[in-house]
């Protein structure tokens, strides 16, 4: 998994847009409200088919997923970003399950790094350096 420093090459943005998807409203809208507070362009989706239709107005510096929704589940919906912006994007999937799980293997290969829930500030604060 790639460092979010050197994923935008020699410089670090003081502040990202960001989408967090998940089907659960309050964790992405909890989740979106702390990125907002710490100065991000945030905004919470709670379906792929809402961040497909933002991220096409709006691309994305990074999208936080959660990996396990219904409809077009985290891994496809990661897949279809990978395909479109290529690197562009900072990927990062977000669940319940732990990282032996089949699902969460999967998605390794296409997302920048994992957190399990509840994301904490630290790795908040991790991801996007100031």
């Amino acid at each position: 998994m790639q460092n979010v420093v050197f994923a935008y090459s020699e410089h670090v943005l003081a502040s990202f847009t960001v989408y967090v998807v998940d089907d659960s409203m309050d964790a992405a809208d909890s989740l979106a409200m702390l990125l907002s507070t710490l100065g991000h362009r945030a905004k919470a989706c709670y379906c792929a088919e809402d961040l497909l239709a933002f991220a096409s107005a709006e691309p994305p510096d990074c999208v936080m997923l959660d990996i396990a929704m219904a409809g077009m589940d985290g891994l496809q919906l990661a897949q279809r970003l990978r395909a479109q912006f290529g690197d562009d994007v900072i990927l990062v999937a977000i669940t319940g399950a732990p990282p032996d799980d089949p699902t969460v293997q999967e998605t390794f290969g296409t997302v920048d790094h994992y957190f399990e829930k509840p994301v904490t500030l630290e790795q908040i604060a991790k991801l996007f350096p100031t």
